[in-house]
């Protein structure tokens, strides 16, 4: 072995060697971690920021107290009682809920609109809550470093072995372990969130509820899926049956009853009630999309996507997609309109001198264009000014002949952006949730008649009202709808 050998030898193993194995909080069992707890704390502060910066947090002062509230007094009865705790509901319209190590928890608004009680929303912060108690994310941290170590001296000790598979054998098993939460720890912290909300008073069976709310999304998206010729989404693909037909998350949920005492609240009506208002799907900080238009009113732009194709409206930018997923129309910011869009458009996409570049007009405002290759796929890139800003709008297609096939309908949308006009600013406001008392013989299908929630509007209120797939309405019964 070489003197360079092992010198990089002796530093692995003291690498290694910094490892411990931490008393689990929960089980009282010894787990291989390479975080302390302080460490552990300084890596949520510092992802906290991102995420914050990602979705933003949820404008409304009350709804952020009443979930903290329940949150903290989750906390209070948990196995880390010690720990500084943050609740945050995060603007997103997706149907989520996660935890960063060191006790930052969030929810989007996106999943509430789909609770109905307040034990529900309890449930969901109590199985986040779980995942930082029982430690899952510094868990998977400690795995994957070990693997990353672990190959690392393997290739010291084989060199032979250098160069071939095992680096992607390497990169695939870290990446595994960072991919996500497995089975178990995902059923501890559903056992961990029903056990701390018998201790609360809650009716630990909220949590067969809200698996039972991510489910039924589930469902209804392979529907949509199916129509759309798309891929379905997976909320809780753990679980491959209904919740109430699976045994060992209902075995883990009903440990809980050892802790439960003669209340077991519910509080339907306390959590409607901060339902009132609430932002559906699209924020005005994201722009909202109407069938195929997308309005953005505080950046006071518009712009329309082709008919059938399938919007996606992210922090970053609003991606619409073919029905046969070959094309797509790309829009985002640019930064500010310094200089002309030509050298926007040269600086953004790092283009040399000699590569033409389109002065134009778009939607009456000053523009440029370019056609190139990017990634070997035919694209369009223009760059448009209002005001001080500049917007990018990429048109792009698999290959040559998908960019003819689609080439009309992807011009059309991108010369549709303009800026936003009066009338529009009225389109570009958001749907909210009310509360309404279901009148006797009414009907989802009724419902989705004047819904603005469109052709699915039917399964949609179903689902946030808790009925999906089948039920009613009875008379006399509190109704969330949008408006």
């Amino acid at each position: 072995m070489s003197p360079g050998t092992k010198t990089r030898l002796a530093a692995l193993l003291a690498a290694l060697s910094l490892t411990n194995c931490a008393v689990n909080p929960v089980t009282g069992n010894p787990n291989f971690v390479t975080l302390s707890e302080a460490q552990e704390v300084n890596a949520g502060r510092s992802e906290d920021l991102r995420v914050r910066q990602q979705y933003g947090s949820y404008d409304d002062a009350e709804l952020q107290n009443y979930v903290k509230a329940i949150g903290q007094r989750l906390a209070s009865a948990s196995h880390r009682p010690g720990l500084q705790y943050h609740f945050l509901v995060v603007d997103s319209p997706e149907v989520n809920a996660f935890a960063l190590p060191g006790g930052y928890i969030y929810i989007t608004r996106g999943i509430m609109a789909y609770l109905n009680s307040e034990a529900e929303l309890a449930a969901v912060l109590g199985h986040e809550l779980g995942h930082v108690t029982a430690r899952h994310s510094v868990q998977q941290i400690s795995a994957a470093t070990a693997a990353n170590v672990g190959g690392s001296l393997l290739q010291i000790l084989l060199p032979q072995i250098r160069n071939t598979g095992a680096d992607s054998l390497v990169n695939l098993l870290g990446g595994a372990l960072l991919s996500g939460y497995g089975r178990e720890h995902e059923l501890e912290a559903d056992r961990l969130g029903a056990e701390y909300l018998a201790r609360t008073g809650y009716d630990p069976q909220a949590m067969i509820k809200v698996v039972g709310v991510l489910k039924n999304q589930e469902l209804f998206d392979a529907e949509l899926a199916k129509a759309e010729g798309r891929e379905p989404r997976r909320y809780h693909g753990l679980f491959a049956s209904h919740p109430d037909n699976d045994t060992r998350l209902q075995e883990v949920v009903r440990e809980a009853a050892r802790f439960t005492g003669s209340e077991k609240r519910v509080d339907r009506e306390a959590f409607l009630k901060r339902m009132e208002r609430l932002v559906f799907a699209d924020s005005p900080e994201q722009g909202i999309v109407r069938k195929q238009q997308f309005f953005h009113s505080k950046l006071g732009l518009a712009l329309r996507f082709p008919e059938g194709w399938r919007i996606r409206n992210t922090t970053q930018n609003v991606v619409a997609t073919s029905p046969d997923r070959t094309a797509l129309v790309d829009l985002r910011s640019a930064g500010a309109a310094e200089g002309t869009p030509a050298d926007v458009l040269r600086r953004l996409l790092k283009l040399g001198g000699g590569q033409p570049v389109t002065p134009t007009k778009i939607g009456g405002l000053p523009a440029a264009t370019i056609e190139l290759a990017l990634s070997g796929k035919p694209s369009r890139i223009a760059v448009v000014f209002i005001g001080k800003q500049a917007y990018a709008i990429g048109v792009q297609a698999a290959n040559d002949g998908a960019f003819r096939q689609h080439a009309a309908a992807m011009d059309a949308a991108m010369h549709s952006f303009h800026a936003l006009t009066a009338e529009e600013r009225e389109q570009a406001k958001p749907l909210r949730m009310r509360i309404i008392t279901a009148s006797a013989g009414i009907t989802f299908a009724e419902l989705a008649k004047t819904s603005p929630l469109g052709r699915h509007a039917e399964g949609q209120l179903r689902l946030i009202n808790g009925l999906y797939p089948q039920g009613e309405p009875v008379a006399g019964q509190a109704l969330k709808i949008v408006e």
